[in-house]
């Protein structure tokens, strides 16, 4: 494998910096593209200004959290920006959360402050009883309504038009500069606390892997709430001076006419979506736009379907050949033109030292899988620990090495091979899950007497989420009614697509659940299938 690279400084920047530097040398061009509705790069750095400036009127200062809850549109981005204007720490989270999950990350972040969508205000003041610190909530768009609960709500509009002159105290690359919750295995969510240099980092390193110039256009599905849309999405297009078209979410039928109307030219995609567009009937805006697009970037796709968007779509580059989690970014990659190994993830990036280790932490020799673990190289590219979990985070820390709970391995040619999930884990459709606060809502059912949520292998890639439970006796529960029951408790990624209950689980001699085991067997003959079962979900 190779010794890595000594300590480095490395680039520091921050994300209020490279937005000023790009709104200085070309203030007229477009870098935000809702669907048509078209922000120039010196209107975005003005707007975001006018609103830090309304938001410290309404007591918002430096290292302050402030939680947003919007959906993909410009005021997720100049909020974000407005509230790292103040030295403040954006706290964005999806907007799918309602109940106990919500209720846990509102509280959680500390967030004096809270801003929504209107449409999000009633799952808001469900739970505004149990949000003391909770002083203001901010609606964007109508509402006629004055209190959300028992918290005051008011007009995001109404705080839009402050001065434009700038802020003496300016973020540095180590501050913090967002939270980004994680899924639990063993407790609730935890946030991530990202540093500024951590964001822009991400940024320069996706561009590395595909590059962009000022000519291209990114265009992204994805949710604004995630580090994708905000570091690959629109914080990249903003180092290299280029647009960004956002979609409000992702769709099979419209995203071919998306990609003509804006002249996208980079595709940013999950590997799901790649697969749904690569498999779809032909339509005339996919015949008109072969070849638009040159990059796709995302992970994961298989061989298959990336044969399919360079022969049927005119790709060159299609999918990341990369590794990472939320709190290390990307950690394995490739840089744009050198070809993998099949099956690999690339190699270990400049920025990281990553080894392969056994249960003792020492180091396994090429070819030998292990515990994957990690630490940086240069200061302010890995995440600064779990917010407000200091034991968590020395857990994770040990030994100076953060632990993913990933088993992977390298080969002798230093290329790196994901091999299985050593923690309980869940992923599905792009987002993480915690099988802990699912066990936790599920368990609060009368007729539940013990229940394991685990993943199942999707055919779609990443994971299906599996309810294997075992009732209270005499209970006559059925899988249709728990799953009807728990829609309205979970968020609709979080929605199991398969329930079984059982007369025991499976455990180790201390009494844990063995998922692995029940992951393995997967969908048997008395599994219930959601999907089978005509049953459809909203997605909201």
């Amino acid at each position: 494998m190779g010794d890595p690279a000594g300590w480095d400084l490395g680039p520091q920047d921050t994300v209020i910096a490279a937005l000023a530097r790009a709104a200085r040398v070309h203030p007229e061009r477009v870098l935000l593209d809702f669907s048509g509705e078209l922000h120039t790069y010196g209107a975005v750095e003005q707007a975001s200004t006018r609103l830090a400036h309304g938001l410290a009127a309404l007591g918002v200062q430096a290292g302050h959290t402030v939680l947003t809850m919007l959906d993909n549109n410009a005021d997720a981005v100049l909020l974000w920006l407005a509230i790292n204007k103040l030295c403040a720490v954006s706290v964005p989270i999806n907007t799918a959360l309602k109940g106990d999950f919500l209720r846990h990350q509102i509280a959680d972040a500390g967030a004096a402050l809270v801003v929504c969508e209107t449409d999000y205000v009633d799952r808001i003041a469900a739970v505004a009883h149990e949000l003391p610190q909770v002083r203001q909530v901010l609606h964007r768009g109508p509402a006629q309504a004055t209190r959300c609960g028992t918290l005051p709500l008011a007009p995001l509009d109404a705080h839009r038009h402050g001065a434009d002159t700038p802020f003496e105290q300016q973020p540095q690359p180590w501050d913090l500069a967002c939270l980004i919750y994680t899924s639990g295995t063993t407790g609730p969510s935890k946030g991530c606390m990202i540093s500024h240099n951590y964001m822009c980092n991400l940024a320069r390193l996706q561009l590395r892997a595909g590059p962009a110039t000022a000519s291209d256009v990114t265009l992204t599905p994805l949710p604004l709430f995630h580090m994708n849309a905000m570091c690959v999405g629109v914080l990249a297009t903003v180092l290299v001076g280029a647009r960004v078209a956002v979609v409000p979410r992702f769709s099979v039928s419209n995203f071919w006419p998306e990609v003509e109307r804006s002249g996208a030219t980079i595709a940013s995609i999950l590997g799901g979506m790649g697969g749904l567009l690569a498999n779809a009937p032909d339509s005339p805006a996919a015949q008109r736009c072969r070849g638009q697009i040159h990059t796709v970037r995302g992970n994961p796709f298989t061989e298959p379907v990336k044969a399919i968007w360079r022969e049927r779509f005119g790709a060159c580059q299609v999918g990341g050949n990369g590794y990472g989690l939320t709190e290390a970014a990307v950690i394995t990659s490739l840089p744009a033109g050198e070809h993998a190994a099949p099956g690999s993830s690339g190699r270990r990036i400049p920025e990281f030292d990553v080894r392969i280790v056994d249960e003792l932490d020492r180091e396994l020799p090429a070819g030998t899988a292990g515990e994957i673990i990690v630490r940086p190289l240069r200061p302010d590219i890995m995440f600064m620990g779990y917010w407000r979990r200091p034991e968590d985070t020395q857990k994770l820390m040990r030994n100076l090495w953060l632990h993913t709970g990933d088993i992977g391995k390298f080969d002798e040619q230093g290329f790196f091979y994901f091999v299985d999930r050593k923690k309980d884990y869940l992923r599905r459709r792009g987002e993480n899950i915690s099988s802990f606060e699912l066990e936790a809502a599920f368990a609060r059912h009368p007729e539940i007497a013990e229940v394991a949520v685990h993943a199942v292998p999707s055919p779609r890639g990443e994971d299906d989420v599996k309810v294997t439970a075992i009732l209270q006796p005499g209970a006559t529960l059925s899988a249709e009614a728990l799953f009807r029951w728990c829609t309205d408790a979970l968020p609709y990624y979080a929605l199991p697509r398969y329930i079984e209950f059982r007369e025991s689980l499976p455990k180790n001699p201390q009494g844990r659940v063995l998922k692995y085991q029940l992951r393995d067997e997967g969908k048997t003959a008395t599994t219930w299938d959601q999907e089978a079962s005509g049953i459809t979900v909203a997605k909201r």
